[in-house]
């Protein structure tokens, strides 16, 4: 895929970004991610679910790092809202960067099975997608900030400090996921 096919994909939220370095840069790690990965088709990767660990009722890796990214937009913009003052700093155009970017490692975590399905790829079984998401983000130079919110949004992340948007990330990400694992087991009430 090209970066405009990407940039494409990342809407409405990258033109959110009002550092057009820091646009180029989310579009960049995709891109990397992508040509280490083995989609090779914008079809391959637009079928790819976002979890291999509950069963994701046809949600996509990219309809969850949308919805992922307004969740923790609309946290932050619910405090902003609503607090006199907000007592700590919140960088939007950080916050959308890393939430689009949370997942990215996924992309070489995930591979298709070449049976219509998909499994942990080899490069999944060594690195689980922050650490590989956060090493991709940083070769396509993107700020310690906007790492925080990639390497610490999961498990990886427990008893690191973090920065506000990675703990805002954090809470959306949960939110999506949280729900399906429930569903699965049956405990969700409906």
């Amino acid at each position: 895929m090209t970066e405009r096919e990407i940039a494409d994909l990342l809407e409405p939220w990258l033109s959110r970004i009002g550092d057009e370095d820091l646009r180029e840069k989310v579009v960049k790690t995709f891109a990397l991610a992508l040509s280490r990965s083995g989609y090779r088709t914008r079809e391959a990767f637009l079928r790819m679910p976002f979890t291999l660990l509950a069963d994701c009722r046809g949600i996509t890796f990219l309809e969850h790092t949308l919805a992922v990214t307004a969740g923790a937009v609309g946290l932050a913009q619910g405090q902003a809202a609503h607090y006199r003052a907000l007592p700590y700093p919140l960088d939007m155009d950080r916050l959308i960067a890393a939430a689009l970017l949370h997942d990215v490692g996924k992309i070489l975590e995930i591979e298709p099975d070449g049976k219509g399905g998909y499994r942990k790829s080899r490069s999944g079984m060594c690195l689980r997608h922050p650490l590989s998401g956060l090493a991709l983000a940083a070769e396509a130079g993107l700020p310690e900030e906007v790492l925080n919110g990639i390497g610490c949004h999961a498990r990886e992340g427990e008893g690191a400090p973090k920065t506000v948007e990675t703990i805002l990330i954090h809470q959306a990400d949960f939110a999506t996921f949280d729900p399906l694992v429930l569903l699965q087991k049956g405990t969700l009430i409906l």
